[in-house]
Parts: structure tokens; C-alpha cells; sequence
């Protein structure tokens, strides 16, 4: 399977593997369209990334970067919602970086 196919397929996994608690949370749904493509988005990116660090340090760093503008935006409406914002920054960041290196070329 191609390389994009492949990064397509760990996007969608990291996409679902956040958005499942939100939906169980009944979150807003544009909110959980957001999440979705930020994590599918991710997908693309971090597997090509290539700064001669381990693949889930660079995973957590692309991850954590992208997500903060929205965890500025969200801060002041809602504090509590940061902390699983980082959280899944750092797993999924950690995982599709692991899953990129493990699966692309």
C-alpha cells in the first residue's frame, strides 16, 4: 500500500480514537468535525516529518504546536477542557508518530 494511504488510514484511526469521548460527552458536533480533521490533518503530517528525533517526540511536538491556537481559543469559554486537549495531544501525537514509523517507509 502507498505511503499517503497508508498516513490516510492512521489519520482516520487518530481522528476516531478522539472524537469517540466527545461524542459519548454529546459535545457540539462541529467541535467533533473539528477534532476529527485536526487528528486526520495530523495523519498526513507527522509520519513525513523528519527532524532526527524519535518518531513519537516529533509526534508530540507537531501535535502539541498544532493544537495550541485552539487551546487559546477554548481556554477562556471553558478551562476545564485543556487538560484533555493536551492529553490527546500527547497520545495521539506519541502514537501517530509511532504508527507512521512503523507503517511508512
Amino acid at each position: 500500500m502507498n505511503d499517503f494511504l497508508i498516513a490516510v488510514l492512521i489519520g482516520l484511526c487518530a481522528g476516531v480514537i478522539d472524537v469517540i469521548p466527545m461524542i459519548i460527552m454529546k459535545l457540539d458536533r462541529i467541535a467533533n468535525i473539528s477534532a476529527f480533521t485536526h487528528y486526520f490533518v495530523l495523519g498526513l503530517i507527522i509520519p513525513f516529518v523528519n527532524w532526527d528525533l524519535e518518531p513519537w517526540i516529533t509526534g508530540v511536538i507537531v501535535s502539541f504546536l498544532s493544537a495550541l491556537p485552539v487551546m487559546i481559543i477554548v481556554f477562556p469559554k471553558d478551562k476545564k477542557a485543556i487538560i484533555p486537549m493536551i492529553v490527546f495531544s500527547l497520545i495521539l501525537g506519541a502514537g501517530i508518530g509511532l504508527a507512521g514509523a512503523e507503517f511508512i517507509g
